[in-house]
């Protein structure tokens, strides 16, 4: 069992009255560890701190700023295998979802390291003599990132890289469910950092205490954050008080359509890969299948072919694809909303039965697909967020597009056809912030992961998601004396 504390101002720290959160592996409900939970107070101390560090941070050059980003890159990679570890045990996920995670938190601050050279501001004319006119780029000043619990690492490292080369201090708090990862990194970076104090600070707590008191603080001048669409929308809600500036990655409901004219094995292929992947625990999951009548039976019966190979159990076993759900919570969501999908109509095409659960204590639910003929379908609108999904017959590209923008999520969209003419419709028409065209998913590090409608504000990754993390400031350099 590993027994965290928080980092503030370059110091380890419990909470000031010790009391802690108790962290169970979703395996086996066993003690993996705690964090502090922090109070009101407590939280206190960690913004002043941020925000008595952020001038003399603001003033070193971009150049220097990335050199430090680098250490903290460097430290990942040094800590490899203890954090894979650390955070299958915590997490539930496969070992190489874990090493994949744990990797691409190190790319994620190496490409923000690389893009400080890249920022640019702009000169503009001016309609005065004697006057030169430009946009710069400054920080906010102190950023707080609140991160979701399905990667909390890459999440955070996400965050981490492009507020800190951009110029701003920086509070992270990871998620009560599992903080274990992110705050071992901390210690790390405690331990063996040489950046400066108060500039990256590491703290937990509740939701309802430690993260309202980031959020409504003054001194927060942004908020990030990934996690569902309710959080964001309390979060954006609080920061409102203070006119905060607040980036939201939110939940999504991404709709998977196959035309007739589709590669239906690479089609079938990519859609398994793209439900069951982190045991099915990823924003742009394929969530709704939309399957041409033309295709539907191949398609159907080729699905659930793949969906058949996925082992499920000991998330350390190479062997096991499908590791438990987060928490027990997460299990009891599925399974009413499979009973609420029945009661709407839906019908049951396959569904995986194991003759014995992999252990009692863990939170285990397991491959299973439905069919539906009505968009209403609860499956249809509502994020599963787990090892589920529902298929539905079309007959059109205008039909399957008209279903997949009748929901209130927008982030991510799916479409296999090896149409010109199709994927340029729906490249067009999608209400989605990013669409993969005859792949499964996994975005970029240098594109941009951005949701519509109920699925965020703002967006990360590539140099739009950079952008995000400085504010413009409009220069009028008149010499007419």
């Amino acid at each position: 069992m590993v027994e965290l504390k928080c980092l503030i101002n370059g110091e380890l720290v419990s909470a000031s009255d010790d009391s802690v959160i108790k962290v169970t592996s979703s395996y086996d409900g066993s003690l993996v560890g705690t964090v502090p939970s922090f109070s009101k107070e407590d939280t206190q101390k960690v913004l002043q701190a941020a925000y008595d560090a952020k001038d003399e941070w603001a003033n070193l050059t971009y150049q220097r700023r990335a050199e430090y980003v680098i250490e903290l890159a460097d430290i990942i990679d040094k800590h490899n295998d203890e954090l894979v570890a650390l955070l299958t045990n915590e997490h539930g996920k496969t070992l190489a979802q874990a090493q994949g995670e744990v990797a691409v938190s190190a790319k994620f601050l190496r490409y923000a390291a690389e893009s400080a050279r890249r920022i640019e501001g702009e000169v503009i004319t001016s309609e005065l003599e004697n006057e030169h006119a430009f946009i710069t780029r400054v920080p906010y000043g102190v950023v707080v990132g609140i991160v979701a619990w399905n990667f909390p690492l890459a999440l955070a490292a996400r965050k981490i890289g492009n507020a800190l080369v951009c110029g701003n201090t920086m509070i992270v708090k990871p998620p009560s469910e599992t903080p274990l990862t992110v705050m071992k990194y901390a210690e790390f970076v405690a331990k063996e950092s040489s950046i400066p104090k108060g500039v990256l600070n590491f703290i937990t707590g509740s939701g309802r205490v430690c993260g309202d008191a980031l959020v409504r603080n003054e001194i927060t001048q942004l908020v990030t954050l990934t996690g569902s669409t309710g959080a964001g929308m309390e979060v954006f809600k609080a920061a409102a008080e203070n006119v905060v500036d607040v980036h939201l990655e939110l939940g999504g409901k991404a709709p998977f359509i196959v035309m007739d004219d589709a590669n239906i094995d690479k089609a079938a292929k990519c859609a398994a890969i793209a439900r069951y992947d982190n045991c099915g625990q990823i924003c742009t999951c394929n969530e709704r299948m939309y399957v041409h009548e033309a295709v539907y039976d191949e398609f159907r019966d080729k699905f659930i072919e793949h969906s058949k190979k996925y082992v499920v159990g000991d998330p350390t076993d190479k062997n096991t694809t499908i590791g438990p759900k987060v928490s027990k919570t997460e299990v009891a969501k599925l399974k009413e909303m499979k009973d609420t999908a029945i009661q709407q109509g839906a019908k049951v095409l396959y569904e995986m039965t194991p003759d014995k659960l992999p252990t009692e204590e863990g939170n285990w639910f397991y491959p299973t697909v439905l069919e539906v003929n009505d968009n209403k379908n609860i499956l249809m609108q509502e994020e599963i967020f787990g090892p589920m999904v529902a298929m539905m017959k079309i007959s059109s590209l205008e039909e399957g597009i008209k279903l997949a923008n009748d929901c209130e999520f927008g982030l991510s969209a799916y479409l296999f056809s090896d149409s010109v003419k199709n994927a340029m419709i729906a490249t067009r028409t999608l209400e989605f912030g990013e669409v993969y065209i005859n792949r499964e998913n996994g975005e970029l590090i240098n594109g941009f992961h951005n949701g519509y409608k109920k699925s965020g504000l703002g967006g990360e990754d590539g140099k739009y998601g950079l952008e995000g993390y400085s504010q413009k400031k409009m220069i009028y350099l008149n010499y007419n004396y």
